[in-house]
């Protein structure tokens, strides 16, 4: 199941719905942390105690006083990692995160009323967390009343990057397109090339060289009907064979 998104703000989450091992690994080491933690802030109030009044103080587990400072600690250390960043430190760990019940990022005041009703589902003998596991959103009754659900965190980056990707697309196809180009000038035609041909000047014969001309004479014939031929330079002319050639 999808948490539900705006598309015009910012995406918090979106995918699927922590399941009960991931939450319950993610509380195992917030509280394994936060319980270090408070050890040690509590051996280092002793130290400086006895260095000012040289008595060292004793914690024990029947101390009242002990008791109340460790739950309001517990309180103000997942309300206020809550309230700051949806997450705690063992929900970054293990890649989940506390957003609205619509998916939207969650306001601050959610997270610390999600820390103070979160002793309820102690408080109802496990009753509380039955709904992490048949519940279709997996909330717990902290969940309801806070109005929040825990979800994968790299879903919500994942969906990050998919709802900048969308937007950016209108801008991208925008500078993608190329302008339109000018209405193009008519081509003239090529110019006439010259060849070398052309260019070369006419050949003149030499006046000197004689020029051979060539007269097509009668035929055989001709000269049996009766025509006359010219005879060769240098032999003199042909007398007429009969009268009727005189």
């Amino acid at each position: 199941m999808s948490v539900r998104t705006h598309p015009g703000r910012w995406v918090s989450a979106q995918g699927h719905y922590a399941g009960s091992v991931s939450r319950f690994a993610a509380y195992l080491i917030d509280l394994t942390v936060s319980t270090v933690l408070y050890w040690l802030a509590l051996q280092f109030v002793s130290f400086v105690a006895q260095i000012i009044t040289g008595t060292p103080i004793s914690w024990h587990r029947d101390n009242i006083v002990a008791t109340v400072i460790y739950v309001v600690w517990e309180f103000v250390y997942f309300g206020f990692q809550w309230a700051a960043n949806g997450r705690s430190l063992g929900m970054a760990l293990l890649g989940v995160h506390v957003v609205r019940a619509d998916g939207m990022r969650m306001e601050p005041w959610r997270g610390w009323v999600r820390s103070l009703t979160f002793p309820l589902g102690f408080l109802t003998l496990g009753l509380g967390f039955l709904g992490i596991m048949v519940q279709r959103e997996h909330r717990a009754v902290y969940d309801l009343i806070a109005g929040t659900a825990v979800v994968y965190a790299w879903d919500a980056r994942a969906a990050r990057l998919r709802f900048l990707a969308r937007q950016a697309e209108p801008i991208a196809d925008a500078a993608g397109t190329p302008p339109p180009l000018p209405p193009s000038a008519p081509v003239p035609p090529p110019a006439a090339s010259v060849t070398a041909d052309a260019a070369a000047p006419a050949e003149v014969s030499d006046p000197t060289e004689p020029i051979a001309v060539t007269v097509d004479g009668p035929g055989p014939g001709d000269l049996q009907a009766g025509s006359r031929t010219l005879a060769e330079p240098g032999q003199p002319h042909p007398e007429p064979s009969s009268k009727g050639d005189a």
